[in-house]
């Protein structure tokens, strides 16, 4: 693959480049794409596709060379004017993603073929749903179409096996199905505000059971023996990071065997991602001995990482689903997004919802296989989520609130 750009001009005469560094780039073309809405003086929807922490990643060595996730950003141009992006990597594995395709990679190379390197268009290890096609306002149908054009584009000419669009939206979902890629259906756990004036609020909504053993949990979490400090902005600083790098190297050797990310993505954050962070650390004799990060979105809190140094009952629960309830409430936030995985979220008020990607297949054989497997793996998850949704912790209709 062509190590620095491909330029392609689509049928509508829009230019269609991708980038090997998000530096060839302004942060105003990129992010008059990835968050026009903060012309308004509010934060993105979410965080996660803006210049700053895309670049972050790539600075820091997270993402590049030797890291399996090399960068081919998608830039679409009508004349001098950005009017789509999208946030593309040629992967060399399939870590990092959240949506498992490793049985496909599997199958693949059994029958004889190379399924790796393939394309991504993803934010890096970020299991949080959002716009994945990146569409200047008043573009939206030629910037999007120009953007599937290019993957497909630069998947064919390079002879890759397959395009992925993952944690993308429904709407997405839906116009890509259209236009013939693939659906796919997973779920997470989220957290709905049901405007709640407090967390007693959220705890009447439950069945007294599942109250008390919250409420017990979060008494055993806060007696751990110090105090517990949510901090955001200029209130965090150098040293926490030393803190949480240590928590997070922990937690990633024993889920990833190699953490993600690397000690200078945490510097960069404190340059210029400290007003999307939300960090909650358990302090005991003022050091910190367990921490979770938090991205903060417009309306919704999306729980990153956590780690610890020492072990204390509930703390888990408190600093990563607690904490960001009560930070959703406070801030007037609509949802909590808790991350990948988890079925212990359920008892804490976090429901399954469906998650939504996009694939693309170079061989039309394996095309039909994976869109049979989708199909029944769509009708499995959704009566996953109903089942699940039904042994939810809230109170049934009949059932009285204390």
């Amino acid at each position: 693959m062509n190590p620095v750009t491909q330029t392609d001009a689509h049928d509508s005469g829009l230019e269609i480049s991708a980038l090997s560094s998000l530096s060839a780039i302004s942060a105003e073309d990129w992010d008059a794409c990835a968050c026009p809405e903060v012309a308004d003086g509010g934060p993105p929807i979410d965080p996660f596709t803006t210049h700053r922490f895309l670049l972050a990643l790539e600075t820091s060595g997270s993402v590049g060379t030797g890291t399996g996730w090399e960068p081919r950003y998608l830039v679409v141009r009508d004349g001098d004017a950005v009017i789509a992006v999208a946030p593309l990597y040629a992967k060399g594995h399939s870590q990092g993603e959240y949506i498992f395709d490793h049985n496909w990679a599997h199958a693949w190379e059994r029958a004889g073929g190379r399924y790796y390197p393939k394309l991504q268009i993803a934010v890096p290890f970020t299991p949080a749903t959002g716009r994945r096609f990146l569409v200047k306002p008043g573009h939206e149908a030629e910037g999007t179409e120009a953007l599937i054009h290019g993957a497909l584009q630069l998947a064919k000419s390079n002879g890759l096996s397959s395009v992925h669009a993952t944690f993308c939206t429904a709407d997405e979902a839906e116009r890509g199905r259209q236009i013939g890629l693939l659906h796919r259906v997973t779920q997470q756990y989220h957290w709905k505000n049901a405007d709640y004036a407090d967390f007693n609020g959220f705890l009447a909504d439950l069945s007294s059971r599942k109250r008390k053993t919250i409420r017990k949990e979060r008494r055993t979490a806060q007696a751990f023996g110090g105090e517990i400090v949510a901090l955001t902005g200029e209130a965090i600083e150098p040293q926490h990071w030393d803190a949480f790098w240590t928590f997070y190297q922990d937690t990633g050797a024993r889920k990833w065997g190699t953490p993600y990310l690397t000690r200078k993505f945490f510097d960069a954050a404190q340059e210029t991602l400290r007003d999307d962070m939300l960090l909650v650390l358990a302090l005991r004799e003022g050091e910190p001995v367990a921490g979770a990060l938090n991205f903060i979105g417009r309306e919704t809190l999306y729980g990153r990482y956590w780690g610890a140094i020492e072990h204390h009952d509930c703390l888990h629960f408190e600093l990563c689903y607690y904490q960001a309830i009560d930070h959703a409430i406070a801030h007037g936030m609509g949802a909590v997004e808790a991350g990948a995985q988890g079925d212990h979220k359920l008892a804490r008020g976090y429901l399954p919802v469906e998650i939504h990607s996009l694939h693309w297949m170079a061989d039309a054989g394996f095309s039909q296989a994976v869109e049979d497997y989708l199909e029944a793996e769509r009708r499995a998850v959704g009566e996953d989520i109903e089942i699940l949704t039904s042994y939810g912790p809230f109170r049934k209709i009949t059932e009285e609130p204390e």
